[in-house]
């Protein structure tokens, strides 16, 4: 009852501390309408049949990751400049408790750039947007949620000892969106990078919704994409328990939590 109350509190103070910086505003709300504008008029002209599916979810997600990096990676980085991110580690209520509620409250405000990418496209372009399948979606996009946090967890950990977090935090926007395949398939990238793309939770948690919204015609494929996600998103939570033990022995041994 206690890590709920942390958990709550934490998510609702990110939830504020975030909303004040332009920064996270920018990634919330101007980044999902630019990039529907860009994304419609790439796939305009495509041929692709239902091709605001990319449009709006690709958007959406992009603006999603976007609030992600900058906020809950980022956040790391502005605690240890504040000088309270070894308070943070120290205080009675748990390190790893603090962070999910962190990553939470991000994870649950920057689900408003679906929105946004939804009704640029409607407001704009009056684009198209039909669901097939919205109980396969409502899943798809609670599994989509869970994969988001476990893998802002994992990053937030693995930067919590690295002191060049602004530059790691820049640098993994782009490259998971591509390898992802937010905007496209990830078959048609070179085979070599496909293996990559494959192990990535995001991927799958993508290939559910698109699933959603296309329509359910064979459950079997969808729960199996389904497995496969979940089977990632286990390996993901143990990863970051694991990164969390290091975590406590490293800042124990070394103090490496202040700016020097």
């Amino acid at each position: 009852m206690k890590k709920l109350r942390v958990i709550w509190d934490t998510l609702k103070l990110q939830m504020k501390n975030s909303f004040v910086r332009p920064m996270f505003r920018f990634c919330l709300i101007a980044n999902p309408i630019v990039n529907t504008v860009l994304i419609y008029e790439m796939f305009k002209n495509s041929g692709q049949e239902n091709f605001t599916t990319y449009v709006i979810l690709g958007a959406g997600l992009m603006g999603l990751w976007a609030c992600i990096c900058f906020s809950s990676a980022g956040d790391i980085n502005r605690e240890r400049y504040s000088g309270t991110l070894s308070l943070i580690f120290a205080t009675p209520a748990d390190f790893s408790t603090i962070i999910f509620g962190k990553i939470l409250g991000n994870t649950i405000l920057s689900l408003a750039t679906l929105a946004l990418s939804f009704l640029t496209a409607k407001i704009l372009y009056n684009a198209p947007f039909q669901i097939a399948s919205p109980g396969y979606l409502l899943l798809s996009l609670l599994a989509t949620v869970v994969c988001f946090i476990t893998i802002s967890t994992v990053i937030a950990y693995l930067l919590t000892l690295s002191r060049k977090t602004q530059l790691y935090m820049n640098c993994i926007e782009i490259p998971i969106i591509l390898a992802c395949g937010f905007v496209f398939p990830v078959e048609i990238l070179p085979a070599w990078v496909r293996p990559i793309s494959y192990a990535l939770s995001p991927t799958w948690a993508i290939k559910l919704m698109r699933m959603s919204i296309a329509g359910i015609n064979n459950p079997a494929q969808y729960f199996t994409t389904f497995g496969i996600l979940a089977g990632l998103t286990a390996i993901y939570v143990l990863l970051s328990s694991l990164l969390y033990q290091v975590i406590d022995r490293q800042v124990r041994i070394k103090a490496t939590l202040e700016v020097s």
